[in-house]
């Protein structure tokens, strides 16, 4: 919205120009989102208390998680305010990805916000049935697949790239369709899952945002693309200002939901974190980077997934419980023990990924 004001302004008066561009934009809507998050907290958290709308403890998790009921949860809904505040107002609103990631990102919020309602509530422990989440995540997931594939502009939208291979690019077709749709329900889920402690999932996805945003800024600049040997897809660069919001909603809301939380982001944000994740990664054609990147949220879903696995099939667990921060609770670790190593392994791999730009 701003960058059409600006536009506008600068035919009077030229300095008004320097808000075209990308770089300073995108510090604007850390700062913006960063702000809002810091305003909105409190309010939010005291009308979440007032309406006592209180996280429900499973009984059969770590002892230690049973003071923590009754902290307000649903604090997603911060989250997304900030990011779509902040994003409308800095980003180029002309810009098709922007509105699919953006669009993406509600459709997700609103599944996480039927289950949290249902849990907190109507009472419901199951939430919204599993099968009724897959399937609205997967007509969203879907959704969004198409919307890339029939607006692709270039055969490099579509194309599958791999780390440290240069010359390597596959060209999807149709299929690209059904891989898009597992990366954008794949990493929902998989941040989700993660959510389990205070501030473990959030400074993750902060971590990870901020090196999409990265690389989409390189991914929409030709020069730096062709340096790099990485697709330039026209367009993606805006996607930064979309990944600063989220930078800055995250780190506002881990003002309030670092140990111990006084608030949790509820599926609400988990689900739609996790989805603007995998939408952005799909557009600067950078799945594997993010599975790379986002390494913590890739353990944890196999954690899950092996130990309903080796239960079903031997009868025996492979963890104490799963997702796995879970098991290292139970073997004694404190939960801020377990909260920081799990954001230095993501340091570690954000570089990693990053580093697979250049070593190609």
């Amino acid at each position: 919205m701003l960058v059409w004001l600006s536009e506008y302004l600068a035919q009077f008066y030229t300095p008004f120009s320097v808000f075209q561009y990308l770089t300073l934009r995108g510090i604007f809507s850390v700062i913006t989102a960063l702000i809002i998050s810091w305003i909105l907290g409190p309010i939010i958290i005291n009308k979440l208390n007032h309406l006592q709308m209180g996280q429900a403890i499973r009984e059969d998790g770590p002892q230690s998680h049973l003071s923590k009921a009754g902290t307000p949860t649903m604090g997603g809904v911060l989250i997304l305010l900030a990011i779509f505040i902040s994003s409308v107002l800095w980003a180029d609103l002309s810009n098709r990805y922007v509105w699919i990631v953006l669009l993406t990102t509600l459709g997700f919020g609103i599944i996480g916000w039927v289950d949290d309602y249902r849990k907190v509530v109507e009472k419901n422990p199951m939430g919204l049935p599993a099968r009724w989440k897959y399937f609205w995540q997967s007509v969203f997931g879907f959704s969004t697949a198409v919307a890339l594939y029939l607006s692709a502009q270039s055969p490099a939208e579509t194309e599958l790239i791999l780390p440290f291979l240069k010359d390597f690019a596959l060209d999807l077709g149709p299929f690209y369709i059904l891989f898009a749709y597992f990366v954008i329900v794949g990493t929902s889920n998989a941040v989700n899952l993660t959510d389990g402690l205070d501030g473990l999932a959030i400074l993750p996805a902060v971590l990870v945002g901020g090196a999409l945003g990265l690389i989409a800024y390189l991914t929409g600049n030709f020069q730096f693309a062709a340096y790099l040997h990485i697709p330039f897809i026209s367009g993606a660069g805006e996607l930064m200002i979309i990944s600063a919001a989220l930078c800055g909603a995250g780190l506002g809301f881990l003002w309030f939901n670092t140990y111990p939380a006084m608030v949790f982001m509820g599926d609400i944000g988990a689900l739609a974190l996790g989805a603007a994740l995998g939408v952005i990664a799909i557009i600067v054609r950078q799945e594997f980077v993010l599975a790379i990147m986002g390494g913590v949220f890739v353990v944890e879903t196999l954690s899950v997934i092996m130990q309903v696995a080796s239960f079903k099939l031997t009868g025996k667990r492979i963890f104490r419980m799963a997702p796995l921060h879970h098991h290292y609770e139970l073997k004694g670790w404190p939960e801020p023990r377990v909260i920081v190593r799990f954001w230095i392994i993501t340091v570690v791999l954000v570089l990693i990924g990053l580093a697979t730009l250049k070593i190609r």
